[in-house]
């Protein structure tokens, strides 16, 4: 199915209602998102939700687009975390990914300082071939930060990128499914408690006309949005919009989940530790830890990986093995006639990154900007379906470069993957790196540079030649400039404070005060110009 067929041409007009299957973080971050931008106009929303399903709520970890989010819909950073217990996320710990014994952080930050128009880490190549090696991360504040366990909120206006990052946040998926929930009945949207017994089909459109339910309500609507979890009651099912299988290229298929009790501090990171068959995601929240171990079904047995992952809990178990088995992959449309899929009935991207939220947010904001009118015409369906599936498949290949890059000997799971065939794209993408440490962005990209070279320096993917640009500086000046930025990160670090300070202070503050800045002028932390 193509997605082109229009809606009868009687039918133009602005929508009238959007009913929205399935609640959870993608059901209910929907509701608040369309309520907050449609409050001004006649459009009936209503969320048709069973309190008898379950969700799969793996998803505690976001980026930090999620904050653009909650600034939509008006609610503060420490609303969300006091609601949902949530902490601090500045970048993903990587352990054991490259081999066993290694670690490297992906942080929400840039790594140093262009001049010239030069990129940073051409500069830093050049100084690691001089035999003056330093590690990309220790010009990171993010990084610098995670490493201590403190933070402090960015500034708005950094007078220069050293002082730049950015943060996210850990939360209790179902807590924050609730919290949303309550914002947007208060919102006007309806919310019925049942569970889909039908969904009728025009046949002569091919659209959904209404769906059947337990309480004996019939529910009609202009535009449906599916978010029935891998079920995909609507998209998937009434429609039979096929899925597209990318197991070849990830392996992982299952996971188990598992909270537990929290030993040590309150880090302000998500860990993910590479394991036999797959691996093990770590993340705090402030009432328990989150756990689990994404896995190959076909490289360990799921009484296997559960045992493997109570032996690796750092506390008390908070509940039973929650057994979740997915393909990775996607719908081949995710709008088709005026049915939208988001969250895991649209497709699903293992946590490796946290883009499950990602993904749910985006698709919202595209369907906004691309808000059909009652004729549906295909024209928005089509672009709608072409970004998200770029979007998908750029996530696609940043997670597959981690399987890709390890170098782990002796482990058929990762023996395999490191003799993937990659997608062109991303083939390209690694041979322009290697070539010279140029790095491609591409349209739809959910990762930018600083993501991939901190995979790149993280994997030891190393460049052949850096950018001529670089010579203009003389090794002792880059030992300046270099020894000025680490200066200059110190100072930074030295302002913040640790963690669960942090979140103790902001539970009782009106807002996120705006950190200090340090010393440190822009151009007295540049390369000297000659």
């Amino acid at each position: 199915m193509t997605g082109r067929t229009p809606g009868p041409a009687s039918a133009r007009g602005p929508l009238r209602s959007i009913v929205i299957v399935g609640g959870g973080t993608a059901g209910w971050m929907a509701a608040t998102l369309l309520a907050r931008r449609l409050e001004r106009q006649p459009v009936k929303i209503t969320v048709i939700d069973s309190s008898a399903i379950g969700t799969v709520g793996v998803g505690e970890a976001t980026v930090p687009g999620i904050r653009d989010f909650f600034r939509e819909i008006g609610v503060t950073e420490q609303e969300v975390m006091a609601a949902t217990q949530g902490t601090v996320k500045l970048g993903i710990e990587f352990v054991d990914w490259k081999r066993e014994g290694e670690r490297f952080f992906h942080p929400f930050g840039l790594y140093g300082m262009r001049s010239r128009g030069v990129a940073f880490h051409h500069y830093w190549r050049k100084m690691n071939v001089a035999g003056h090696a330093s590690p990309l991360a220790d010009f990171c504040l993010a990084t610098a930060l995670a490493e201590r366990n403190l933070f402090m909120p960015p500034t708005d206006r950094p007078v220069h990128d050293l002082l730049f990052f950015d943060w996210a946040v850990h939360f209790d998926a179902g807590l924050f499914a609730r919290f949303l929930a309550q914002k947007a009945i208060a919102w006007g949207v309806e919310h019925i408690d049942a569970t889909i017994t039908d969904v009728r089909v025009d046949g002569r459109t091919g659209f959904i006309s209404g769906v059947d339910t337990s309480c004996g309500k019939a529910i009609d609507g202009d535009l449906f949005i599916d978010c029935s979890g891998f079920r995909s009651l609507l998209l998937g099912g009434a429609l039979g919009v096929p899925y597209e299988d990318w197991t070849n290229l990830l392996p992982c298929d299952r996971a188990v989940a598992m909270p537990c009790t929290r030993s040590g501090p309150l880090t302000p990171y998500t860990r993910s530790t590479a394991l036999e068959a797959g691996w093990q995601w770590r993340i705090p929240l402030q009432h328990r830890v989150g756990n689990g171990y994404v896995y190959s079904s076909r490289h360990i047995s799921d009484d296997e990986a559960v045992a493997t992952l109570k032996g690796r809990l750092e506390g008390e178990a908070l509940g039973e093995p929650n057994m979740i088995r997915f393909r990775t992959g996607r719908r081949t449309a995710f709008w088709q006639g005026n049915c939208v899929a988001l969250g895991l009935a649209a497709g699903f991207m293992e946590p490796l990154e946290s883009t499950s939220i990602t993904l749910i947010q985006t698709g919202i904001e595209k369907l906004l900007a691309l808000l059909p009118d009652r004729g549906f015409d295909p024209a928005l369906a089509e672009e709608y379906n072409r970004t998200t599936g770029l979007e998908y498949e750029r996530i696609r290949d940043f997670l597959l470069l981690h399987y890709f890059a390890n170098v782990r000997r002796g482990e058929p799971m990762w023996d395999r993957c490191r003799d993937t065939a990659l997608p062109e794209v991303l083939a390209h993408k690694l041979r322009l790196f290697k070539a010279r440490g140029h790095l491609v962005r591409y349209e739809w990209e959910s990762f930018q540079d600083p993501s991939w070279l901190s995979m790149y320096a993280g994997f030891g993917i190393d460049a052949a030649a850096h950018d001529p640009g670089a010579d203009h500086f003389s090794i002792p000046d880059l030992e300046s400039a270099f020894a000025r930025m680490k200066e200059s990160i110190a100072q930074a670090v030295a302002l913040a404070q640790p963690h669960d300070a942090f979140l103790g202070l902001a539970a009782r503050s009106p807002g996120l005060a705006q950190a200090a800045e340090p010393g440190g002028a822009p151009d007295r932390l540049m390369m000297p110009a000659r």
